[in-house]
């Protein structure tokens, strides 16, 4: 199924957002960099991704790659690593066509890593000792990322968890939260979750995360990584628009609720 039958099948033609962008400074002085984890089969969501990779599945007719390079350019990240698998030359030739003014890097990865493999395999990447994001790119969102970086920044911790509200905790990645907003306590799909505060998919990390990421392949952000980091972690509950697209069910809500990214906001989450 190629993408003109993907947008049939939903019923939308292609269109492109008719706002100029405004970008977000984030008063760095080095490049702001992010990895797009984008190497998973997609297996949940045939037929759509037999020959289409999950990344590029349109929302209301713009890949959902084109929206994360939209989401990152308005909030200053210059330089942005995706690792890929299946479809990975649609992947390459999309890039080459849309790049956004963003420095792109492709990781091909005929053996998959894992998402925690991802970052360690690529830690020279990453260069200085900033903090880097981390994305999976089946998140569909408008998130207000400068807010999230600047509690990060306030919170002094390894790394900043997006997290928000949930239906379905067991199948999610499950936080516990003090006062303080701490992450006291972290499971990958718990049987009985403690709370409904689920993991979003968005991290800000200091480079110092990569020392917690076991030396093996594949290695999971969710069950190797961030268990290990129970107390050193921050959770900034994200209120902004925020779908994991990775269902057939959840697409195709997406493609009736999804806002598109608006003019950045002042404001884009809740403290703890």
């Amino acid at each position: 199924m190629d993408i003109r039958s993907c947008l049939r099948f939903l019923g939308w033609e292609a269109r492109v957002y008719g706002k100029p962008f405004q970008i977000l400074k984030l008063n760095l002085s080095t490049a702001m960099k992010a990895f797009l984890l984008a190497a998973g089969h997609g297996t949940r969501m045939r037929p759509l991704t037999d020959s289409i990779p999950k990344c590029l599945l349109p929302i209301q007719g713009v890949p959902i790659l084109q929206i994360w390079l939209d989401l990152c350019r308005r909030h200053g990240i210059d330089e942005i690593l995706i690792n890929v698998h299946a479809h990975a030359k649609a992947v390459r030739e999309f890039l080459e066509r849309n790049s956004y003014g963003i420095e792109v890097c492709v990781s091909e990865e005929p053996l998959l890593l894992g998402s925690a493999g991802t970052l360690l395999t690529n830690r020279a990447w990453l260069g200085s000792g900033c903090p880097f994001w981390v994305f999976y790119s089946d998140v569909l969102t408008n998130a207000n990322l400068v807010a999230m970086l600047e509690h990060h920044k306030n919170c002094s911790q390894v790394a900043t968890l997006g997290v928000s509200g949930v239906s379905e905790p067991r199948r999610c990645g499950i936080v516990a939260v003090d006062e303080d907003g701490v992450v006291r306590e972290f499971v990958e799909k718990p049987q009985k979750p403690s709370s409904n505060l689920a993991f979003s998919g968005i991290i800000v990390c200091e480079p110092s995360l990569l020392d917690f990421i076991p030396n093996q392949i594949p290695a999971d952000i969710g069950f190797h990584v961030l268990p290990k980091l129970v107390g050193r972690m921050a959770a900034y509950r994200i209120s902004d628009y925020l779908l994991d697209i990775g269902t057939p069910e959840n697409y195709k809500a997406a493609q009736l609720n999804w806002p598109a990214i608006a003019d950045a906001r002042t404001t884009g989450g809740e403290q703890f």
